[in-house]
């Protein structure tokens, strides 16, 4: 039985942090004000921080920082700035989702750790393995997997030398991970930027199958499910939490540390769960990691449930008694408050306490003696920590150039600092006139930080390097300089329309397929002008035939929105594009695509707007004809989010109770919702596809042609009608027509192109991040 299993907790705030501790964690993870995926947490400011980590490493727990979000062009100077802070403080690792951020850590910051962020959506071996490849030691799996998937990627894992983590406990998102867009689309915000507005939590107009909260799932808990994550080589289990109180944290970490460490011992499971039900829940489900994806998952109630449990569980029937129980809950509340207080009031984050004493004469080193006093938490003293330093050189007489107190206090004050309290620089027994090059100041301050950095050298700050524009090739033919349009369609029967178009066609491949299926390997070898696109989630088998079409059909250029199959491109030396669902935001995070993984071209992402696009840089190519080219859907439908639970069973209701593997490959149902607004967003389902939620515009954008064309190697346009429901959809060769034209500038395109898309909304290009 495996005992090397991590426990780690949220920690919201200081004293969520400290209640994780104080509970048992193993790790902490927790956000600062900037860059991180939970605005709504109190977060911890750079002060904080340092303390905390501190105080955990006494308790040996360990403190991630969590930088979780994509990260727009402008803000990597101050990413830089944060960064070159960070490694200078004995931090454990920091959990990342922005390809930009790895590519930067990696070349400029490798003392930190780096962990993949659950927002990169880990779901199969080609992703485990572009991420090993980036940099990370760990990745945060996929909350969609079962047991079964999980246990095939950990070894994978084990054998590349990378950790994983599951979540074991806290809030479901219904959408996949780092694919859900419902905020950006909707209000300009996104949870890809830490400022997600929850419409899986929203209340809609009732559904007819009688649901108010038809996206509203339970949160997760593996509470009883931990014997089979230790045997499937999980290394750590990790709860959510981090807008949630001390009083959650302690109580939940508390629960989970007991139940671990009772099965470690005994082979048995000791607790029974029950006192996670007396903080905030929604009700518990283990579907995802059973595999069992039924009607149990929801729940139509998004607000705290602890009440309605208590009351079940007493069968409490009349007003009094529900009020009795209601009490009793209330009581018990306020007493896991105090108590979590009460544990918790005599931890401190407070700065160790420094003093500098300078002293020496003629003809003998300068004497620096450093005493730190840092309070202990384990017992009522402070810790003293003595250091002597002398300076090579000896002092000599001189009245010019000489040391004294002003000079010293310039050079040293700066001890007092985020990890330090200067209380006080005292040269009274230095004497007078005396004099030691400045190098040899210099010198001993930089040996003093790196005695108080456990050893560890201070590191100067990181100054990026300036990224050097590189335009798009230009050439006579005025024509060939315009950006080339390129098509999307995803049925066989509209493969006709390469006949009719100069534009390169992409075909989209479905989510899932049957066990060994060689029909789209026929496909393409009967239709090489055809580009294979691979969609964004390729879990197990379906993950295993993607990879068997790049095998077997060898194209010459693919795009694919899944960093697996990026993985197997790049193995297999075919040429890749990644797509728009990477989201690519940044200069950074096209470096690393092209160096890691001799990347070709990129969709930068539609969720930001043209200011935040026109200062991004192209990657340069050396030894190649070829340049790094940039793309942009500018026609599609707005995807706000893409599932594995069925969206059908709370809205129009289905026969079945629960998804079996027919539904993914047979069912292609649409229906809508309608939120209380007024605002209705298509469902929709293609056989073969993932459950997905779009909004009822289309997204075009032809403003961006003018605006930014001279950035832009090509335009595309998505004809799969997919999420239009019942609304009619254009005539494609008229659609193919009209895009044509407009791209060539032609007088009346747009009008025409407006008459046929009448729905549409290109607010995200004004919007942005």
């Amino acid at each position: 039985m495996r005992s090397e299993i991590e426990l780690l907790a949220p920690g919201g705030d200081v004293d969520a942090i400290k209640a994780a501790i104080i509970a048992g964690a193993d790790a902490v993870y927790c956000g600062l004000d900037t860059f991180n995926a939970r605005n709504r947490a109190a977060n911890v400011s750079f002060d904080e921080l340092v303390g905390v980590i501190r105080l955990a490493h006494q308790y040996q727990c360990k403190i991630f920082l969590t930088l979780n979000i994509v990260i727009l062009e402008r803000e990597f100077k101050s990413l830089a700035v944060l960064l070159s802070k960070l490694v200078n403080t004995s931090l454990d690792g920091v959990i990342v989702q922005d390809i930009g951020m790895f590519n930067l850590i990696t070349k400029h910051f490798p003392r930190l750790d780096i962990h993949a962020s659950t927002q990169l959506t880990t779901h199969n071996k080609g992703q485990l393995l572009f991420l090993k490849k980036l940099g990370a030691s760990r990745v945060n799996l996929s909350r969609e997997l079962n047991l079964r998937e999980i246990t095939a990627l950990t070894e994978v894992a084990q054998a590349h030398n990378i950790l994983v983590e599951v979540f074991v406990h806290g809030s479901l998102c219904i959408a996949f991970s780092g694919l859900c867009y419902s905020t950006s689309a909707s209000v300009g915000n996104s949870g890809n930027r830490g400022r997600c507005s929850q419409a899986c939590r929203e209340e809609y107009q009732t559904t007819p199958s009688g649901n108010n909260f038809p996206l509203n799932i339970k949160d997760n808990s593996a509470f009883f499910d931990l014997p089979a994550l230790i045997d499937a080589g999980v290394h750590s289990f990790k709860v959510e939490g981090r807008i949630k109180g001390a009083n959650y944290v302690h109580t939940v970490i508390d629960s989970f540390r007991k139940q671990i460490d009772g099965y470690l011992n005994t082979g048995e499971l000791t607790q029974d769960g029950e006192r996670l039900y007396q903080v905030f829940n929604r009700d518990f489900s283990n579907a995802f990691l059973r595999g069992d994806l039924n009607q149990s998952m929801f729940i139509d109630n998004p607000r705290d449930n602890s009440t309605q449990h208590a009351v079940d569980k007493s069968q409490a029937i009349s007003v009094v008694q529900i009020h009795q129980v209601e009490q009793k809950l209330h009581q018990q509340n306020k007493d896991i408050k105090a108590t979590v207080f009460d544990k918790i009031k005599h931890l401190s984050i407070e700065k160790p306490s420094l003093s500098l004493h300078f002293s020496g004469t003629a003809n003998e080193p300068l004497t620096l003696v450093a005493t730190l006093l840092t309070p202990s938490t384990l017992n009522t003293n402070h810790d003293s920590q003595v250091l002597t330093l002398q300076s090579n050189s000896v002092l000599v007489e001189s009245e010019q150039a000489s040391i004294d107190a002003d000079v010293i206090n310039k050079r040293f004050k700066s001890f007092n600092n985020s990890h330090f309290r200067l209380i006080e620089i005292n040269s009274q027994t230095l004497g007078h006139g005396l004099a030691l090059p400045f190098s040899e100041l210099t010198a001993l301050k930089k040996q003093l930080a790196t005695l108080l950095h456990n050893n560890k050298a201070v590191l100067p700050e990181v100054k990026l390097p300036v990224l050097v524009h590189q335009s798009k090739p230009q050439v006579r033919d005025l024509d060939k300089n315009r950006p080339q349009l390129s098509l999307l369609i995803c049925e066989q029967s509209d493969s006709y329309l390469s006949k009719h178009t100069d534009a390169n066609v992409y075909f989209k491949l479905p989510d899932a397929f049957k066990r060994g299926c060689t029909k789209y390997v026929d496909f393409f070898k009967a239709n090489p002008q055809l580009i294979p696109w691979f969609p964004s989630v390729l879990i197990g088998k379906d993950y295993d035939v993607a990879v068997n079409i790049l095998q077997q059909v060898k194209p010459n250029l693919i795009v694919t929105n899944n960093t697996g199959i990026a993985y197997e491109a790049y193995q297999l030396g075919i040429k890749w594009i990644a797509g728009p669902f990477l989201n690519t935001t940044n200069s950074y995070a096209l470096m690393a695509l092209k160096e890691s993984f001799d990347c070709s071209g990129a969709f930068i992402s539609n969720e930001i707007n043209k200011q935040q696009m026109r200062n991004i840089v192209r990657p340069s190519v050396t030894g190649s004809a070829e340049h790094f080219k940039l793309f942009y859907s500018i026609y599609h439908p707005i995807l706000l989010m893409t599932s594995r639970q069925c969206f059908f069973q709370q809205s129009v209701g289905c026969e079945k109770p629960r998804i079996d593997n027919g539904c993914m490959l047979s069912c292609d149902k649409s229906t809508s919702i309608t939120n209380l607004k007024g605002d209705s967003f298509a469902i929709d389902k293609q056989k073969a596809g993932y459950p997905s939620i779009y909004n009822q515009d289309q997204f075009l954008n032809t403003d961006i042609i003018n605006d930014l064309g001279d950035l832009f190697d090509g335009f595309m346009v998505d004809l799969t009608n997919i999420g239009a429901g019942d609304k009619a959809s254009p005539d494609k060769l008229d659609l193919i027509k009209r895009f044509e034209q407009l791209i060539r500038g032609e007088n009346n395109a747009q009008q025409s192109l407006d008459d046929l898309v009448p729905q549409s909304t290109n607010s995200q290009y004004y919007t942005g991040l």
